[in-house]
This record gives structure tokens, sequence and C-alpha cells, in this order.
């Protein structure tokens, strides 16, 4: 009984100290609901980088010739594929002058889209309008070519 307390009160306390949202925390595969997780909810710009990829970085159509990418907690702690449920990762789009763009954002929904990875897809304007968004075929498209890295281009799952 004693050995059951100690491992229950460990995960409690691992879960009260984790930046992890529990899923029912997670906004729905919903564009709207989405803009306001990662703008007001908890602000992508608060969140980290992959260590192989921080800062302005060259990019490529249709995100620009240059994005920065932030991933959530939940993502920058992946360790393996495919990528945990709740998974974040918000790409800022920037033209040949550096001035941003577009948001381009990829969230992984557990049921959403098995086919392709159950990635969420949504391209936002600066001010928050959506454009193409769910299942949108030019983004599952490009990232299949690294489906075995769970549709994640930038960097490699360990």
């Amino acid at each position: 009984m004693k050995k059951i307390l100690t491992i229950s009160l460990a995960l409690g306390a691992l879960f009260l100290f984790s930046d992890a949202k529990p899923e029912s925390e997670m906004p729905a595969a919903d564009a709207q609901a989405l803009w306001n997780y990662i703008t007001e909810v908890s602000p992508y710009q608060d969140w980290g980088f992959w260590e192989d990829y921080k800062d302005i970085q060259p990019g490529n159509s249709p995100h620009g010739p240059f994005n920065k990418v932030f991933v959530n907690e939940i993502l920058l702690k992946a360790t393996g594929v495919p990528a945990p449920y709740g998974s974040i990762q918000v790409k800022e789009g920037f033209n040949k002058s550096k001035n941003k763009t577009a948001l381009t954002v990829m969230y992984k929904v557990k049921g959403f889209n098995p086919e392709a990875g159950d990635w969420y897809w949504v391209r936002y304007s600066l001010d928050g309008k959506a454009g193409p968004e769910g299942k949108v075929q030019g983004c599952i498209g490009c990232h299949a070519v690294k489906a075995d890295n769970d549709y994640i281009l930038v960097h490699n799952l360990k």
C-alpha cells in the first residue's frame, strides 16, 4: 500500500509541476479555438525551439523565404514517433525583407485524421483570419515526405 501511495504522489507531482496540459484543456480541431489557444491561453511566442532549429531559418514556399518555428512543451519533450497528442508547431513565415507574413500551425489531435498522422493544419493571417484549415492536402502532401518522422520536416524526433 505504501508503494502505491508513493507512486501515486510522484505521478501527481509530476503532472502538477509539468507544463503539459491534460487533453481536456487542449483546444478542439477548430481554427478559432486554436487561434485563441496559441495567442491567449498559451502564447506560442513563449514556447521553445528545437536545438537544431532556432531563430529565423531559410524557408520554402508556401511559408516564405524565411521561417521561425515554435514548439509547445509537449512536442519539445517528444522522444520519438509518433509525436504525442496535443503537440503543436507554429511556423512564422517571413518575406525576403524578414517581415512576418503569416502563421502556419500543425496540431496533433487524436482521431482527427489517422491517415495523415492525426495532424490538423491551419494557416492564419497575422490578424488571426484562418485560411486553409483541417485536412489540407497541400500541407499533407508536402509533409508526407517525412511521414516516418510523423510529418515533421524541420526536426528529427528521436
